[in-house]
């Protein structure tokens, strides 16, 4: 008896390797060979569309890159367009998923306008913001009208802080229904009785959303904001679209960004590749310790 369940589980063990492996070969190859082939490069002189053996320089990329201003700077951009689209979306996420699934009616309805911006790509999204960030566009003239100043052009696409403002408005527009969804399932997981007994017990609507639906709320909660701000650092497709459009560089120009034009531009492999590996470093860090601070709340 103990043979015949010893070979069923056997059997069941062949056969999980039979639909795992495609999946490693496949990760192997597409994922794990690049990640330590841009290791590899960093510490080689690898010039794009160049046949030349690729020469060791040790840490000399490492200490160009580091030392580089243009480096900083994208650092500079990357955190500042991160903060503004990160908390926001971390926050309102939150609001509009609580909203929605407190609403009685017309929830289905706000479910598709909210979430609609999700299913257009981001070269669309930018598309369309362009129009609306041009100086005759509607984002001038709803400003000028709240604001009584006829006329004015607030600069959406030349000036620094607007530049950082209007890329975060973007991606905030686009993906904020995404993360209410997410929240709004989170909240529709927890259990009916829970509610009911802290209705029954006399709680507000104020004391259940701080003592009930957050704390169980709070495993959603930190993958949302790990997954927002995971997004926003590797954001890309609308910073690019506004620089071909003759927006500056400097505010624009962050980490995503100068990874493409080093390696494509410059045709520097390596420093691309080195700039690759500081925003993974960077991102795993941040990741850990949210996870962190969020397994401490618990």
């Amino acid at each position: 008896m103990r043979n015949k369940v010893y070979s069923i589980e056997r059997k069941k063990a062949r056969w999980g390797w039979f639909f795992v492996v495609p999946a490693l070969v496949f990760f192997a190859l597409f994922s794990l060979y690049p990640m330590l082939n841009a290791l590899w490069n960093t510490f080689h002189n690898v010039k794009l569309l160049s046949n030349r053996k690729p020469e060791f320089v040790g840490f000399r990329n490492y200490a160009y890159v580091l030392s580089s201003p243009e480096f900083w700077n994208s650092m500079k951009a990357t955190v500042i367009f991160t903060l503004m689209s990160f908390i926001p979306l971390s926050v309102f996420s939150f609001l509009f998923g609580l909203v929605m699934a407190t609403r009685k009616t017309g929830t289905k309805i706000m479910q598709l306008i909210i979430y609609s911006p999700a299913i257009l790509s981001s070269v669309v999204a930018a598309l369309i913001w362009l129009i609306l960030f041009d100086p005759r566009g509607l984002a001038n003239s709803a400003v000028n009208f709240l604001m009584q100043t006829p006329g004015i052009d607030h600069k959406w696409l030349t000036k620094a802080s607007m530049l950082y403002m209007s890329t975060a408005i973007i991606y905030f527009w686009k993906y904020i229904g995404y993360f209410s969804i997410i929240i709004l399932t989170g909240i529709a997981k927890i259990p009916e009785s829970i509610m009911e007994a802290a209705t029954t017990d006399g709680a507000n609507a104020r004391q259940t959303v701080c003592h009930i639906i957050m704390p169980l709320l709070k495993p959603t909660t930190a993958m949302v904001s790990i997954v927002a701000m995971l997004n926003c650092m590797k954001s890309f497709s609308t910073q690019y679209l506004f620089t071909q459009r003759g927006a500056p560089n400097a505010p624009l120009n962050v980490l995503t960004l100068n990874i493409y034009q080093t390696a494509m531009r410059d045709r520097n492999i390596s420093r691309a590749c080195v700039m690759s590996f500081v925003l993974f470093i960077i991102m795993m860090v941040l990741t850990v310790i949210r996870m962190k601070v969020s397994e401490r709340k618990h």
